[in-house]
């Protein structure tokens, strides 16, 4: 018989979905240079308004009250904004809905990518926000997993993971089940080229895409 299960409950490390999708992180360093290499160079309009993104995390942030919908209004929505992903011939999906069939099992797992951002019918980048405080290394597993869903994808697939302050960019290659991840980018440091440097690599991302 048949279980669905939430890709929550279900998945909770990364070995179980190196065992469950026969997943390997890569250990080519020209694998993801995406997040390191030629990041296109940012206009003074650009870094006002993340500057201002930061200033309205940290005002939200002061009394530990950012929840995932919270943080998706104030830093998601306004960073794929900003990077003008909601345009042509990019769309923006929220709460997509997503099964993920386990080979040689009888489970499916099931759940909701926070968003999606989609280019025709290939998927650019899938979104994982969790509510302030959460340890965003524990969101990898899940967004992996919602990520290998599309098993029509020939293109890489990015991910991005956060909650806010810190923030976690993943590439995976269906083709032959092979992923990486960036290094943690924070807006816990003083200055704010971390942040600078998150949407320099989503804007990379669509760059490389168009």
């Amino acid at each position: 018989m048949v279980k669905t299960i939430a890709v929550s409950q279900a998945i909770t490390s990364l070995t179980e979905i190196h065992l469950k999708f026969n997943l390997t992180r890569t250990q080519k360093a020209d694998f993801f240079r995406e997040w390191t290499d030629d990041l296109p160079t940012l206009a003074e309009r650009e870094k006002q308004v993340l500057d201002s993104l930061k200033e309205r995390y940290l005002y939200y942030a002061s009394d530990n009250s950012i929840t995932e919908g919270t943080l998706n209004i104030i830093m998601t929505s306004p960073l794929l904004e900003l990077a003008n992903l909601c345009d042509p011939p990019f769309k923006i999906k929220a709460e997509q809905a997503v099964k993920i069939e386990v080979k040689d099992s009888d489970i499916i797992l099931q759940g909701f990518i926070d968003a999606l951002v989609v280019k025709e019918q290939f998927w650019v980048i899938v979104i994982e926000a969790k509510r302030y405080g959460f340890n965003v290394s524990l969101a990898i597993p899940q967004a992996l997993t919602y990520m290998m869903a599309n098993t029509e994808q020939k293109s890489p697939i990015f991910g991005l993971v956060t909650n806010g302050e810190d923030y976690i960019f993943i590439k995976l290659n269906h083709q032959n089940k092979q992923y990486d991840l960036s290094d943690k980018l924070t807006l816990a440091k003083r200055n704010n080229q971390e942040l600078y440097q998150v949407f320099q690599i989503i804007k990379k991302i669509k760059t490389i895409l168009i």
